[in-house]
């Protein structure tokens, strides 16, 4: 018995580049697949070879079966590895590799399709012995009626959902009808399956979910549990392992539960059976999910484990590592997931390019990501931008950990959930474990509050110094923001700007490694540690001070500082002024009758007819991006004089989709 000589990656992003570098590590050649988006993407240079999928949607690309496995067959690969998301669960992509004889790594293509159905699911579960929370299948009509014989507020999911999508709650029946159908036009977008059921809703709950592995050799076992609890639109946002709410009575019962699912269905692979769990620790089963999940890095930190190679190896023909027989449960380890996401206007997504990246160096903190420096996040694929995980010896040191790693974690270019993600992680709630899978939008607005006044409570005397040994320490004599001064040689006062901000500065002594300046009445001295670009180092009237700075297209510089980024500017030489209102947000708003997108996407809805009157807060069409539907709403009441896009078009910022007439104009 042996391993695969060459395995396919049949996705993209970070999740292929993890399982490109366990494959290199185990000696396997690799096979990366790209649509025109990513021909420039890490895991196209890091395989071994990269096959063009076309500049097609993902159903021609990513999604389409005859493609990738034609690719497959003629590169010589002998496995497939399909990662998560895009056909990691669906049953005609692994049975296409049965046909064409190429191992799936994963499970059998009948056991993807009844657990990918969570009605099927469900009844496999109760046949198993798990508990499930009270349900009900049928067409809208039928579900409209049996959601009688449940309390209000009820669940409507996607037979064929995951990763969040493909869910709503229905607090009464006349919200039912609308969502029934909107949850089920989600479901045919994203799975191709329309089909949806309703189910008891749990208030407040939290999730569980454990790590399952399975050779072909009859062996299943459980890698422990992680806990899933705080969730944003039903996507996690923070994970953890172990779980550090469950009594051991309660982890034995739930490992052994997942266990004998998994046996009982004859899985072979890795896999998650997920759980809620309810304030009395009583646990549900909810879904499985048939291939590797986004969050597996927090069981191989605590297990020593790579779930990868467990992947391989079991696909391969060999039993079960040893050590996932009774595997270590060492230290605490918790997960952040990096967005392109705007937690201030409801988690909209924010695609675009990012012009600085810099991760945290910290020991102890590992870094999943597609990205190592400036690439686009485009709109078409999941905002995650990267997986920030961290191990300590127990759960106060990990989280300690995960909030110096997340304030050393610096983007520039796009917006991302990094200080919403700081907030969350210091939350008293949060520390105490006081938490369930309703407590990002409980305290959304809080959150965001807090994020905004940490930033606003910023030492300007710590950005002006970096920003003056940054911009000196280029030693221009005629070239740049600083040619009208020339090199320093009068020492001038100067008008620098933070924001909206601005500061009066006298230089008193500039030196190769040492600044002297004052502002207002106080006298600082800044002295250069070190600089590395984008790192700028620097002491600070004793204080040990640490940035990264970027530059703008205009010669301002944005410093990333503390979890935060901030424009300075020399605001006696006025930047670029729609660059500068970009940056700033001070600009003047649009015209409110003109309606343009909150970001790149493609427009699935139009709901509204020209000449039509519409109502403040009405729907007018519905924008999907980053996998994700956001429904735009009328920001006043008119008449629609305008609609200047169609459905299926993809729109991009700045374009104006709707104008509006507002009614007390017309005549």
């Amino acid at each position: 018995m042996k391993l695969f000589s060459k395995i396919l990656v049949a996705n993209r992003g970070e999740i292929a580049l993890r399982i490109i570098r366990t494959a290199r590590r185990l000696g396997i050649r690799t096979v990366a697949i790209y649509s025109q988006a990513d021909r420039n993407a890490l895991h196209v240079s890091m395989a071994d070879e990269a096959w063009h999928l076309g500049n097609g949607s993902l159903a021609e690309t990513y999604l389409n079966i005859p493609l990738i496995t034609d690719i497959a067959l003629r590169s010589g690969a002998e496995a497939v590895h399909p990662g998560y998301g895009f056909l990691s669960e669906n049953p005609l992509f692994a049975a296409a590799c049965r046909t064409h004889g190429l191992t799936f790594i994963g499970p059998p293509a009948e056991v993807i399709q009844a657990m990918g159905n969570k009605i099927e699911a469900r009844r496999l579960a109760v046949e198993a012995g798990l508990p499930v929370t009270k349900g009900f299948t049928g067409s809208p009509e039928e579900l409209i009626s049996q959601a009688g014989q449940m309390p209000w507020p009820v669940l409507i999911k996607a037979a064929a959902g995951g990763g969040g999508k493909g869910m709503r709650i229905a607090y009464n029946a006349d919200e039912l009808a609308h969502l029934l159908e909107t949850t089920s036009r989600e479901a045919a977008s994203a799975f191709g399956d329309g089909t949806v059921y309703i189910e008891q809703y749990i208030e407040n709950p939290r999730h569980i979910e454990v790590q399952i592995i399975a050779d072909q050799h009859g062996k299943v076992a459980h890698l422990w549990e992680r806990e899933c609890t705080l969730q944003r639109r039903y996507q996690k946002v923070i994970e953890e392992a172990p779980s550090p709410t469950l009594s051991p009575e309660v982890r034995s019962k739930i490992t052994s539960a997942a266990v004998a699912l998994a046996k009982s269905i004859g899985y072979v692979g890795a896999g998650t059976m997920e759980f809620l769990l309810d304030a009395n620790q009583h646990f549900y089963f909810l879904e499985m999910n048939t291939r590797i999940q986004v969050e597996h890095p927090v069981t191989e930190m605590i297990t020593g484990i790579d779930i990868v190679e467990e992947q391989i190896r079991i696909a391969a023909g060999y039993s079960l590592s040893e050590i996932c027989i009774n595997p270590p449960m060492q230290g605490h380890s918790i997960e952040c997931r990096i967005y392109a996401e705007d937690p201030e206007s409801g988690f909209l997504p924010s695609p675009g390019d990012i012009h600085l990246l810099a991760f945290p160096q910290e020991m102890h903190v590992r870094i999943d990501s597609a990205y190592n420096g400036p690439g686009r996040v485009e709109p078409f694929f999941d905002p995650m931008i990267a997986k920030l995980i961290v191990h300590g010896p127990d759960r106060d040191t990990a989280i300690r950990r995960m909030n110096l790693a997340l304030r050393n974690f610096h983007l520039q270019g796009i917006k991302t959930n990094i200080p919403f993600l700081i907030q969350l992680i210091n939350h008293p709630a949060y520390n105490s474990n006081e938490i369930s899978t309703h407590f990002i939008a409980q305290n959304l607005n809080e959150i965001n509050l807090k994020a905004a006044e940490e930033r606003k409570q910023v030492d300007s005397k710590v950005l002006l110094a970096g920003f003056l040994l940054y911009s000196l320490g280029k030693k221009l004599s005629n070239e740049g923001i600083w040619a009208s001064l020339g090199y320093w040689r009068h020492l001038p006062r100067l008008r620098l700007g933070i924001e909206a901000q601005s500061f009066d500065v006298d230089i008193l002594e500039h030196k190769k490694d040492k600044l002297v300046f004052t502002t207002g009445d106080k006298i600082m001295v800044a002295e250069l540690r070190e600089k590395k670009p984008p790192r700028l180092s620097f002491c600070l009237d004793g204080h040990q001070i640490s940035t990264v700075l970027g530059e703008t297209p205009d010669g301002s510089v944005i410093i990333s500082y503390n979890g935060f980024n901030y424009l300075c500017y020399r605001a006696d030489i006025l930047p670029n002024h729609e660059f500068y209102e970009t940056l700033t947000g001070m600009g003047s708003s649009a015209e409110p009758g003109k309606i343009f997108p909150p970001m790149p996407g493609k427009i699935i809805k139009v709901m509204v007819r020209k000449g039509e009157e519409i109502a403040e807060g009405e729907a007018l069409l519905v924008i999907e991006s980053m996998k994700m539907e956001n429904t735009i709403k009328a920001p006043l009441r008119g008449i629609i004089k305008a609609i200047n896009i169609n459905e299926g078009e993809m729109a991009e910022t700045g374009h104006c989709l709707i104008e509006i007439e507002p009614i007390n104009q017309v005549s």
